[in-house]
């Protein structure tokens, strides 16, 4: 029907939907067939105009956001729905991707990564914000996010010696880094893993990057995180 890959924006924020608007007009390959500031319209347009993708907010006003995607799948299955939102680390990420949605993205997205992910999105392909991704890697494997204490329990070094295990360093690494005996980087390991209730130290990996608590920018200058670590920061070695 549409020459372009046809987008309706669906946010409650005014600012969000013209913002998102003005770039994609940008686009030599998106066209914007509407805006609304509603669930509810968000169902009657897509099944009105039946664009490719719809980018949804999903904290938007009077409407259950996983039964407005269900009734934009169910009206119209070829049509993608994206959502876009602040909420990236509780359960309305599964709720909306059993719903039908295809990706579930961060709004502190860049707007370029935005732009691929919709495209994505109109080929069949799943983008999903990190903190989902790891989500639901523990859903599948049959954790549960309640398992997991906060990390607000650690004390300053213990927050730092998690970010450097997140990172894929050894023990001795940390020691070397930190100026501290290996045995004295053990010690805080195991106090780690006791506050936080995480029986090993890839679990603890994991969950640092999950909770944000680690981020790839803050070992891009180190030259004690090579790019052998940088490549399997999931695969630290299993140390006591």
């Amino acid at each position: 029907m549409f020459e372009k890959i046809a987008i309706l924006i669906a946010d409650d924020q005014e600012i969000i939907r013209h913002g998102i608007h003005f770039h994609l007009d940008k686009q030599p390959d998106f066209q914007v067939i509407g805006e609304t500031d509603s669930g509810e319209d968000a169902i009657a347009m897509t099944t009105q105009y039946l664009p490719d993708i719809v980018l949804l907010d999903i904290k938007l006003s009077f409407a259950d956001d996983a039964r407005v995607i269900r009734q934009i799948k169910k009206s119209c299955p070829n049509t993608q729905v994206v959502v876009l939102t602040s909420h990236v680390g509780d359960e309305r990420s599964f709720q909306a991707l059993k719903a039908g949605a295809i990706s579930y993205l961060g709004k502190d997205i860049k707007m370029a990564d935005l732009t691929d992910a919709l495209r994505d999105a109109a080929k069949g392909n799943a983008t999903l914000h990190p903190n989902v991704a790891a989500r639901l890697l523990r859903h599948i494997r049959g954790e549960t996010v309640a398992s997991f204490r906060s990390a607000d329990k650690l004390s300053s070094r213990e927050l730092e010696v998690l970010k450097l295990v997140a990172g894929g360093l050894t023990n001795f690494q940390i020691a070397t880094k930190l100026e501290i005996r290996e045995s004295t980087v053990k010690g805080h390991i195991g106090n780690i893993r006791n506050k936080l209730k995480i029986v090993n130290r890839i679990r603890l990996a994991l969950y640092a990057w999950e909770q944000g608590i680690i981020h790839n920018e803050v070992f891009a200058c180190d030259p004690l995180f090579t790019a052998e670590n940088r490549t399997n920061k999931f695969s630290t070695v299993l140390e006591l």
